[in-house]
């Protein structure tokens, strides 16, 4: 008697969200069935992953991190062109972290500024996130959007603090928005639905569940992931069905697994390895609960994300 592969039956599918112009541009989720299961249903498009690019020195990453970058980092067009062409980034995640009052208050004309000579560095699809100052962000992303009309960027983060702002922004400038709420199924479902109630396309939102390290509360990120993608593909819920993005890297980098110097913590081995494995690990354990997109920063733990992408695919 021949083995039948069980499967399972859905009921839903995930939105496809579009980012970018042109040639490079990338489609993210469209999937009808789990992660990496494309027996059982449609699965059109790889998760992508995006290389996070700062407006100003990381001075508060990891010094093994740092030095990655240590040739462009003082330059965020120079920089982000430099993980396209050398790194071969699918996406740029421009994080305008330099604009939150208490790192240098840079001004959203700054900011705007920064994204134009972004934009004119790549051709690749582009991020733009705020500093996550709610208040902040709200002035920021206003002119961010403006500054990327026409480009279709993903901008981000729209909070309930301030997602009015940042949605007629995204909306005004024609980008798609990221849709952040904090590590709680019904609290990303309501926002989704405020959003969607302000007249943005629901096609065009992203949805960020919050994210945790590896170690650090990665099993409860991972356990809302996986409620939020059970109840599009089981229940057809449409408030549920947008693609979701892990911002990675922001987490990982300043656990204490991926800094503590191997003087304090012989047995843990080679802090660089240490940490770029953590991050790996925890981006993967994300793709395992349903995460479309990955915002990362060590390229070595991209490469090793793709090649397992690759294999699973």
């Amino acid at each position: 008697m021949a083995f039948v592969v069980p499967k399972e039956t859905y009921n839903g599918k995930v939105c496809e969200v579009e980012i970018g112009t042109g040639p490079r541009a990338v489609k993210i989720g469209g999937e009808a069935a789990l992660p990496f299961l494309a027996f059982e249903g449609a699965v059109p498009n790889k998760p992508a992953i995006a290389y996070e690019v700062q407006d100003v020195p990381p001075d508060d990453w990891p010094q093994t991190l740092q030095d990655v970058y240590k040739d462009v980092s003082a330059d965020p067009a120079k920089w982000a062109k430099h993980c396209q062409d050398e790194l071969g980034a699918q996406m740029i995640a421009l994080r305008l972290i330099g604009t939150h009052p208490d790192r240098q208050n840079r001004a959203a004309e700054d900011a705007a500024k920064t994204v134009k000579d972004v934009l004119a560095a790549i051709d690749v699809p582009l991020i733009i996130l705020g500093s996550n100052n709610a208040e902040k962000d709200a002035q920021v992303l206003k002119s961010a959007c403006d500054a990327a009309s026409g480009r279709n960027c993903l901008i981000g983060k729209a909070q309930e603090a301030n997602y009015k702002t940042v949605v007629a922004s995204a909306m005004a400038s024609g980008h798609k928005l990221i849709a952040m709420s904090d590590l709680d199924v019904n609290l990303a479902k309501q926002l989704n639905i405020l959003i969607t109630q302000m007249g943005f396309d629901k096609d065009k939102i992203v949805t960020d569940p919050m994210s945790s390290a590896l170690g650090y509360g990665i099993e409860y990120t991972y356990s809302v992931m996986e409620r939020i993608r059970a109840a599009a593909l089981f229940q057809n819920d449409q408030t549920m069905a947008p693609p979701m993005v892990n911002d990675v890297g922001m987490y990982v980098w300043k656990v204490k697994e991926t800094m503590a110097p191997e003087a304090d913590q012989p047995s843990w081995g080679p802090v660089a390895d240490r940490g770029i494995g953590w991050e790996a690990t925890t981006a993967m354990g994300f793709l395992m609960a349903g995460s479309d997109l990955l915002i990362m920063r060590h390229p070595k733990a991209v490469d090793t994300v793709v090649t397992m992408i690759d294999g699973l695919v």
